[in-house]
């Protein structure tokens, strides 16, 4: 079976073998699983080509993933679903598609090489184009309406919160100054910003990445809709159902291992109560307490796999 992706939208699935044996989906090939971030639907193929019975549901926000997936998947009939939607929205399209719970779901937080890698979505400072950055280029605020529209310290805020920039309220400063006089366009432009900022001779990586990584997360709500999606998608488990979810930055992480370590704990009562009164009991039994990183051949192969971070828990 042809597993190549039509058309160029290309992306490598990271930690894909671990994915599907957290899954668990060799042992459950009449289970009900979903993909909520489908993207090239690498992960999605794998799971739908072992299925016997049951049945795979792929949810992704960007049309254009929709589209592809859709040609990719189409070999497997009625087995899979395929549906445009924010993962957030998880609890509708399974009512909409009456199905009760299910037995494993994914997420995979990452950018696809094909948004990377496609100029005119705007999400690379190597390439330049149009300041966008939406996953869904039919709705909501672009890169430029934030570069544009937002105060200064609004920028800082979020350069520094959300792309761990050491020089936010600078980089924030050059950017109002220059909108000043003109319109800030293209990735180009912001990149040539970002790169004044820094000192000369700095050579640990590109200086636009933080700031292009932060203006992503803005964009797209990333962050706000992470921590109500991963309960939600427990939520929807079966007794014994597994979530898994792929991180690819710090803070993305720092919100998935938060939360899963509230769903396993329970009981919130201070520590000094002689028992508990709230009632709150573990919805979730941790795999691992640390988190599954992709192999040294995978990091090789896939660079981008490299800050990949998989974390997985099993519904009690």
């Amino acid at each position: 079976m042809n597993n190549d992706l039509p058309g160029s939208f290309n992306h490598v699935p990271v930690m894909l073998g671990e994915c599907i044996d957290a899954l668990g989906v060799d042992s459950r090939p009449d289970g009900v699983f979903i993909d909520c971030t489908a993207g090239g639907g690498g992960h999605s193929f794998e799971i739908a080509r072992r299925l016997k019975g049951g049945r795979l549901i792929s949810i992704d926000r960007d049309p254009d993933a929709v589209r592809a997936v859709s040609d990719r998947l189409a070999c497997f009939g009625s087995t899979v679903t395929v549906v445009h939607e924010n993962f957030v929205n998880l609890p509708a399209v399974m009512r909409d598609l009456n199905i009760a719970r299910a037995d494993g779901i994914l997420m995979d937080l990452g950018v696809s090489s094909y948004q990377l890698d496609s100029a005119e979505r705007g999400f690379s400072y190597m390439k330049d184009a149009f300041l966008d950055m939406r996953m869904d280029r039919s709705t909501g605020i672009s890169a430029y309406d934030v570069i544009n529209g937002y105060p200064e310290e609004d920028l800082a805020r979020i350069f520094y919160e959300y792309g761990e920039e050491r020089y936010a309220s600078k980089i924030a400063s050059l950017i109002a100054d220059a909108r000043s006089r003109k319109k800030i366009e293209t990735t180009s432009e912001l990149s040539d910003i970002v790169c004044s900022a820094y000192p000369k001779g700095y050579k640990e990586g590109h200086p636009a990445k933080r700031v292009f990584q932060a203006v992503r997360i803005e964009v797209n709500g990333e962050l706000d809709i992470l921590q109500d999606s991963v309960r939600n998608a427990v939520n929807a488990l079966n007794t014994g159902g597994v979530i898994a979810v792929i991180t690819f930055h710090s803070l993305e992480d720092r919100i998935v291992k938060k939360t899963f370590a509230e769903l396993a704990k329970g009981c919130t009562c201070p520590p000094d109560f002689p028992v508990c009164v709230c009632g709150k009991k573990p919805v979730i039994d941790l795999t691992n307490r640390k988190p599954v990183l992709p192999s040294m051949n995978e990091q090789e192969t896939n660079p981008r796999s490299k800050s990949a971070k998989l974390r997985s828990a099993i519904k009690i």
